[in-house]
């Protein structure tokens, strides 16, 4: 199983969606304060739709709670445009957790500085856009990771 970490996620339909995938993928969510909206809120719901009820979801009031559950650092990988390692080339793991940023302004400096240089990962996109809704990053990496997943399975 997977872990999907949204920091201080802002639009509650992004949230929503990314919920229904970790349901769809069998991933756990986990949720740091602060949000930018109220759990409860109607859109957040809507665009879970009526998988809300089967979501693995925890939330954290701050980032040390967080890290205070993740035994090993080493498998945390953080998504940053500015990262230099594409995580199509990154090897995932069973337990992993894949962390997410923000919508306006993805992880801080200051978050990033919490882990190795070596777990940020970004990706790939056209210099046209500056960069991918949280949603379908979330979907592209989690893709990525269940696939090499199953691979080592078979």
């Amino acid at each position: 199983m997977l872990n999907i970490v949204l920091v201080e996620p802002e639009i509650p339909n992004n949230t929503g969606n990314i919920g229904r995938l970790c349901v769809g993928t069998e991933s756990r969510l986990h949720l740091i304060h602060p949000f930018g909206f109220v759990i409860n809120d109607k859109n957040l719901k809507r665009s879970g739709l009526d998988y809300w009820v089967h979501l693995d979801v925890t939330e954290y009031q701050n980032v040390a709670e967080w890290m205070a559950q993740v035994s090993d650092q080493s498998r945390v990988f953080l998504m940053s445009s500015h990262a230099e390692k594409s995580y199509l080339e990154n090897e995932f793991q069973d337990g992993d957790w894949l962390v997410f940023g923000k919508e306006s302004v993805g992880l801080s400096q200051e978050f990033l500085e919490l882990f190795d240089k070596k777990n940020q990962l970004t990706i790939p996109m056209s210099s046209l856009i500056r960069s991918f809704n949280i949603a379908n990053s979330v979907a592209f990496v989690v893709g990525e990771a269940k696939r090499q997943i199953s691979v080592g399975r078979i």
